[in-house]
């Protein structure tokens, strides 16, 4: 993590205003927290829904060395170690900059629409086997949590996996200035942020902007099965010089797998001679392995030590999680976040499960899709398979669209709707029975896994 003297801090942040007598004191580390603040860190007050000026006493009562303060805000406590700047955000983002620029540390940002997260946790799973290797911890991947991800990197790491996430343009041009990458991976351009970005075409741009901060002579790792990610790159490479792979199923692509086997257990294939297996639900998450396997390959790993990575992978909670019921049923909790392509990939692999009696599948809203929500819900219910889907359930007012479509051909009594989630849990409780399965897929707004508890009681 970052340590430098307070003086040497203010330089970083681009601040000014410290009192003398206070340039010598040591910072360890920076928070934004002043629950979690630890001895010696630098306490940066962003504000968002609160103001973390409100806290600054606080933060340092409990072992902050030292404060930003912005200057807009009136009577700062001058009798504390303050460094004074005009944006927080910005200086800590200014800070996290120049830090970078001190580490030796390979830097490798991750960005897409979906599939971000797996990536990430997949390269840090194989990575680990030769490298030192620092990652972004939980979904820190906005504005504030790159730079904090960067100021956490220990000088002796030997590789970063930074996660990058965004809502708007501009952004992963701004976090990939900060993270200066020697690698990047686009995992997927899908439809998430329509209604912000308008176009598939503006998503695809938008997520391309990490190539701004990658290092002379880096190399861009991006899904070749996708023609905007393509036909941007064409523009792109005619004023840069940078590497590019290409990795997914199409047969022109640079990594591309074959002899492809999937079950309930997970995943495998083969790319060119070496055989990989990934045990993880959905055959989707091959090509998440495919991005991790070209980089690896470009970091000198062989196959043998990609496979060790892959065996160790452990991915947080909530994504295609396998939850055993004390009753005998089977959950598979996916409901971190919700778009029309993981949403398709997630029903893909539910309905391709065999050794269980029945299957229930649990839908909720999907958010941030523009004026195009209702045509992505009732395109979700039209390609739900009867046969191989036993009960639906949906809960939320665009969800009630996929239950519509789904009535057309679903035997009578086995799609309900609900706008309350308690009520969605009990129905399907009274209904679950040993040897069933659930699958839990909804926004992260929704909420969906708060009716886990009630399933499992």
């Amino acid at each position: 993590m970052i340590s430098h003297k307070l003086k040497i801090i203010e330089q970083m942040a681009e601040g000014d205003g410290l009192s003398q007598e206070f340039e010598e004191l040591l910072i360890q580390g920076v928070s934004i927290d002043s629950r979690t603040v630890k001895p010696g860190n630098l306490f940066i007050p962003i504000i968002r829904n609160l103001d973390g000026h409100d806290y600054v006493k606080e933060a340092i009562s409990k072992g902050a060395m030292a404060s930003f303060w912005q200057k807009d805000h009136p009577n700062p406590p001058v009798y504390l170690p303050l460094i004074f700047v005009d944006d927080c955000l910005q200086s800590l983002q200014n800070l996290a900059t120049n830090y970078r620029k001190e580490l030796l540390v390979k830097v490798i940002g991750v960005t897409g629409s979906n599939g971000k997260t797996t990536t990430k946790e997949m390269l840090n799973s194989v990575l680990q086997t030769k490298y030192r290797v620092h990652k972004t911890a939980g979904n820190l991947n906005s504005q504030v949590g790159v730079p904090l991800t960067i100021l956490g990197i220990d000088r002796d790491a030997e590789v970063a996996v930074i996660e990058m996430g965004m809502s708007e343009r501009g952004q992963i041009d701004q976090l990939t200035r900060i993270t200066q990458p020697d690698l990047a991976v686009i995992t997927i351009i899908g439809v998430s942020h329509l209604s912000s970005l308008g176009s598939r075409e503006e998503i695809a741009a938008a997520k391309l902007e990490i190539v701004n901060g990658l290092q002379n002579g880096g190399c861009l790792v991006y899904n070749g099965d996708e023609p905007l990610l393509a036909k941007g790159l064409e523009n792109i490479q005619k004023n840069t010089s940078i590497l590019t792979i290409s990795f997914g199923e199409g047969k022109l692509n640079d990594i591309k797998f074959e002899n492809a086997v999937t079950n309930s257990d997970g995943s495998y294939f083969s790319v060119g001679d070496s055989k990989f297996s990934i045990l993880l639900l959905g055959a989707h998450n091959i090509t998440n392995a495919l991005a991790t396997i070209a980089i690896a390959s470009k970091l000198s790993l062989n196959s043998t030590e990609i496979n060790e990575g892959f065996r160790s992978l452990k991915m947080p909670d909530m994504r295609m999680e396998k939850i055993d019921s004390p009753f005998g049923f089977t959950i598979i909790n996916d409901a971190w976040n919700a778009s029309p392509v993981s949403v398709i990939a997630a029903i893909k692999t539910f309905q391709e499960l065999t050794g269980y009696s029945r299957k229930h599948l649990v839908i909720g809203d999907m958010l941030e899709l523009g004026d195009q929500e209702k045509v992505f819900h009732l395109e979700i219910g039209r390609d739900l398979d009867s046969d191989k889907i036993h009960y639906l359930y949906t809960v939320g007012a665009l969800s009630n669209l996929i239950a519509l479509e789904a009535e057309k051909r679903f035997p009578m009594g086995t799609v309900q709707t609900f706008l309350d989630k308690m009520e969605l849990a009990k129905a399907l409780k009274n209904k679950v029975k040993k040897n069933d399965v659930i699958l839990l897929k909804a926004s992260r707004g929704i909420q969906l896994d708060s009716i886990l508890p009630i399933l499992m009681q």
